[in-house]
């Protein structure tokens, strides 16, 4: 089936309104876009890593967006004209409706869940590490340990920058036998390439429940569900646990708001691997790593990525 996408184009007062009006004309949902949050969250007390400074120069609108989409059957044109017909009459009640329009586009039918996926190929990775989609074939070479996986809608395909570098340094860096936990672990790439480069137990933590699920579904793909355990948790809160080597693929913010929790989960001698920071923050990151006594022991990057090997 085919879909109409219809945007009403309205001030911040008739938002409701808009919004009702799609919603009685049968949308099963609607999509608010409204340039002035961008406003809000620039100024708010969050430290961002990255922002689309186009994003930045739209925010200076004052029009609100409403987006709902109607399937496109036999009574699609009278819907349309009731609802424009509702959009004219918002004046009518004392409501700033001017300039208020309907904007209409066709929207065709496809599997967006999946489409993607022909784009994600396998990937190699450091030295042996091959990163290989579930729904692709390749033929290994005698050593390569590649990595089965479907991240579904947890973050991690194992081909953004920052986590090939972590798996680089990972591949560089660890010995066998160690004990690893993977803070955010998303898709579970980094903990089962640790598996399978011969770590001896691996922890997986996510806050996100769809993280979990994925990230114990594509471990028992790679027949490493032995070895690693995926749990719900936020950060390091409440382990009880020390390992080898920490690992912690997040953003700058929460890199230095977890540097607090490592050393009591961390062996000594131990390795703390950082990535997912973008070069503009590496100095804080730099900084808070050394306010806690750990030594940089490598640094790597890619793109507008940094990773720091962190030794205790």
């Amino acid at each position: 089936m085919d879909w109409v996408e219809v945007s009403i184009k309205t001030g911040a007062e008739t938002v409701e309104i808009a919004s009702n009006i799609l919603y009685d004309a049968g949308a099963g949902g609607v999509v608010i876009e409204d340039h002035r949050d961008i406003v809000d969250l620039q100024h708010g007390d969050v430290n961002w890593d990255y922002v689309d400074e186009e994003l930045l120069k739209q925010a200076v609108e004052d029009r609100v967006v409403v987006k709902g989409y109607l399937p496109h059957d036999t009574d699609l044109y009278n819907k349309i004209e009731e609802i424009r017909a509702k959009v004219a009459d918002m004046g009518n009640y004392g409501l700033d409706a001017k300039d208020s329009a309907v904007v209409l586009a066709d929207v065709h039918d496809e599997d967006w869940a999946n489409n993607w996926k022909q784009y994600y190929k396998p990937t190699r990775v450091g030295v042996h590490i091959v990163i290989k989609p579930t729904w692709e074939s390749y033929m290994p070479a005698g050593d390569d340990i590649v990595v089965e996986l479907d991240p579904g809608m947890a973050f991690g395909t194992g081909t953004h920058e920052s986590t090939m570098l972590c798996l680089e340094l990972l591949e560089s860096h660890m010995m066998a036998d160690s004990s690893i936990i993977d803070v955010g672990c998303g898709s579970g790439v980094l903990s089962i390439a640790a598996a399978k480069l011969g770590a001896k137990k691996v922890l997986a933590l996510d806050v996100d429940p769809v993280a979990v699920r994925v990230a114990s579904e594509n471990a028992k793909l790679n027949c490493v569900e032995d070895i690693v355990e995926v749990r719900k948790n936020d950060l390091l809160d409440g382990l009880d646990v020390q390992a080898d080597i920490i690992i912690a693929n997040i953003v700058a913010d929460v890199i230095i708001r977890l540097l607090p929790q490592i050393p009591p989960r961390l062996k000594k001698p131990g390795l703390f691997i950082a990535s997912g920071i973008i070069k503009e923050r590496a100095d804080d990151v730099k900084a808070a790593v050394e306010s806690m006594r750990f030594i940089i022991e490598d640094v790597a990057d890619a793109g507008e990525w940094v990773a720091f090997v962190c030794r205790r």
